[in-house]
């Protein structure tokens, strides 16, 4: 038996953490497991989402405004359309104040996905 934790990842309908996956590694996924790994990468697929993604993440004091990241080469519906494929997928979680939308990766969702990739331990 595993002793190995599952990392959450951000369940969007309900706005709080979900199970997400094992290290690829550890055994192979349940069904359930493969479909939510795989919509997090299918959103990150994208070169502009993860642009996006990786404005959010690495932006100073961990969220963005929307004003701050739509600088990625496509219009502004654009950008509204893709981080709301990445709210979508869990990936990102927004706030709105007065006008503008802020947007927050979970770290917990770093977490699970750096997990999900990350290979067994080698020994030295």
């Amino acid at each position: 038996m595993s002793n190995a934790k599952v990392l959450p990842l951000l369940d969007p309908a309900e706005g709080q953490a979900a199970p997400c996956c094992p290290p690829v590694t550890e055994r192979p996924m349940t069904s359930e497991e493969a479909e939510t790994a795989a919509r997090m990468f299918k959103a990150l697929g994208d070169p502009v989402r993860l642009r996006l993604f990786s404005a959010v993440a690495s932006h100073e004091g961990g969220e963005a405004c929307v004003c701050d990241i739509s600088d990625v080469g496509v219009s502004q519906p654009t950008v509204s359309h893709h981080l709301k494929k990445l709210k979508e997928a869990g990936l990102l979680t927004s706030e709105r104040r007065g006008t503008w939308v802020y947007y927050r990766v979970q770290p917990s969702v770093l977490a699970a996905m750096g997990r999900l990739l990350a290979g067994a331990p080698t020994g030295a």
